[in-house]
């Protein structure tokens, strides 16, 4: 019912996008902390993958082992889908044998997908071909292209309804966090809402408070400068 794609870029950001045709998609699926890795639960979802996934990686755990543990103490595996990655971009992934059809998932360095109730292996096929083709891109846009080529391939079988875009770099709250929760087009709706960042919201909280940074920009005219020089600098590049 589900597919997702986990990305680390160059730079160390991790996202997470995911669609389905499932109300809100985005509020038990995906789990990301900086400078820790990412987790994505899915297929009939147990988000305690997402917060003990983290921990373990936390810990220092590798992905495979990750994915172990969580698979063996849950009773429930057989129905569960899950992929992890960690602060190096090393990845692991499980699909359990009573997910519906097609199920399974895709993985490789720096990039990992998984989906069930799809309608066909090209979906994640592909979403990974759109993603690894697009590199010019920014993280957001690129997985959101991701996975709108996975919808062109047929996506969830049964429809659309929600998605989400996560992404995090240093600090322990998001760059950008996108959630359509029910829409007639939710790939196309991230879209729009993710050009809507970057009319301003994108740029005003880069001059925020940071961990490299506790006060930031305090001067307005300053943040106004720096805002309008940001947008220059996109519109011609």
């Amino acid at each position: 019912m589900t597919w997702s794609i986990i990305a680390r870029d160059a730079s160390g950001r991790f996202g997470i996008a995911a669609a389905s045709r499932f109300f809100a998609v985005g509020v038990r699926l995906p789990f990301i902390e900086a400078r820790v890795g990412a987790v994505a639960t899915q297929a009939l979802v147990n988000s305690l993958y997402g917060t003990n996934g983290l921990r373990l990686l936390r810990e220092g755990h590798p992905p495979e082992q990750v994915v172990h543990k969580l698979v063996a103490a849950d009773d429930g595996r057989d129905h569960r889908q899950l992929h992890v990655m960690d602060k190096a971009g090393h990845v692991a992934a499980y699909t359990g044998g009573s997910c519906v059809d097609w199920c399974g998932h895709l993985g490789g360095d720096g990039w990992s997908a998984a989906g069930n109730f799809l309608s066909g292996a090209s979906v994640l096929e592909d979403t990974v071909e759109a993603y690894l083709e697009n590199t010019e891109l920014p993280l957001a846009r690129r997985l959101i292209a991701a996975m709108q080529a996975g919808e062109a391939a047929g996506g969830d079988k049964r429809g659309k309804q929600s998605a989400v875009l996560k992404i995090y770099g240093d600090e322990a709250w998001p760059d950008l966090e996108l959630r359509v929760d029910d829409h007639c087009d939710p790939l196309a709706e991230l879209e729009r809402l993710e050009i809507v960042s970057r009319e301003r919201f994108v740029y005003f909280t880069a001059c925020l408070p940071c961990r490299e940074d506790p006060v930031g920009l305090i001067d307005r005219s300053a943040i106004e400068t720096r805002i309008a020089a940001a947008r220059a600098a996109e519109s011609s590049g």
